[in-house]
């Protein structure tokens, strides 16, 4: 399963949303990856989401493959939607 979200924080993916994300992530058994311009990570780990450089007007990506993939989606994107309230 996988969703696109479109980065409207002012700040882009910082060191603190990037933690709230793959802390997020890491709940979860599903295989997950963020991809922004045709660069894809492991969700679950803080240096390959800095190393994206996500910011403010990235298109990203977040794909989840395994048993809660849907669970998974479901929760990044809240925590996504909170972000870009900031």
């Amino acid at each position: 399963m996988k969703k696109d979200f479109l980065i409207l924080n002012d700040q882009g993916v910082h060191a603190r949303p990037a933690t709230t994300l793959v802390s997020k992530a890491n709940e979860f058994k599903s295989e997950i990856t963020m991809t922004v311009d045709r660069v894809t990570v492991d969700l679950k780990s803080i240096m390959g989401v800095l190393s994206l450089g996500i910011a403010r007007g990235s298109l990203v990506t977040i794909e989840a493959h395994g048993e809660d993939e849907i669970d998974a989606i479901t929760e990044l994107e809240k925590v996504i939607k909170a972000l870009n309230l900031k």
